[in-house]
């Protein structure tokens, strides 16, 4: 089994949302110990945004130029199709995904290799896998009452079934600039939450 873990926040191994992914990746290892895992930090700036002769390739019948970013997109895609789990840790960026992700996204989301283009609107290539997704917010988002608006979730499930992958489950450490004591309660539950989920989960 191999396990992509993508990690997207600017403060890398010391956020929450790698914290929860990472956790997430240690519990499939437990499952699965021979498994192997490609860790892809993408948070840092290290990725490049998509450049001329890529974004000229998604409009044209043939891809224009295979170097500068339409290699990285290569590698990243091969990365993604060679994953059986994939596990994304994101932070929420003002209601949606950080730039480091929607960077990869623009690499990986890409026409002739991950979809096609039919009558009937864009066709997934890529097999469906369990794709999870740590999310960490400095508000709170998905309970009763709250204000923040979510745009991170619809987006990733939206863009994610264009090049075939549904099977997405969501998890969450929300209001973490309310200070240790809520950060404290909110690691908890979604501790708890994570626990129960691979409870559940078949072998």
């Amino acid at each position: 089994m191999n396990i992509l873990h993508i990690s997207s926040s600017p403060r890398g191994r010391a956020s929450e949302s790698h914290r929860l992914s990472r956790k997430i990746v240690d519990l499939l290892l437990a499952r699965h110990p021979a498994a192997t895992v490609v860790d892809r930090m993408v948070g840092d700036g290290s990725l490049s945004h998509v450049d001329a002769d890529y974004a000229i390739s998604q409009h044209s019948t043939e891809d224009v130029s295979q170097e500068g970013t339409a290699a990285t997109s290569a590698e990243l895609i091969r990365e993604l199709e060679g994953a059986d789990i994939v596990v994304i840790g994101t932070p929420m960026h003002n209601f949606t995904a950080p730039s480091g992700l929607k960077a990869w996204i623009d690499h990986v989301v890409r026409v002739r290799w991950t979809f096609n283009v039919g009558h009937h609107g864009k066709v997934p290539l890529l097999r469906d896998r369990p794709v999870f997704v740590a999310v960490s917010s400095g508000g709170k988002f998905s309970e009763d009452g709250t204000r923040q608006p979510d745009f991170l979730t619809p987006y990733l499930k939206a863009v994610f079934a264009i090049i075939g992958l549904r099977d997405l489950t969501f998890l969450s450490v929300q209001g973490t600039a309310f200070g240790p004591e809520a950060l404290a309660a909110s690691r908890d539950q979604a501790d708890r939450i994570l626990q129960e989920h691979f409870r559940h989960l078949s072998p």
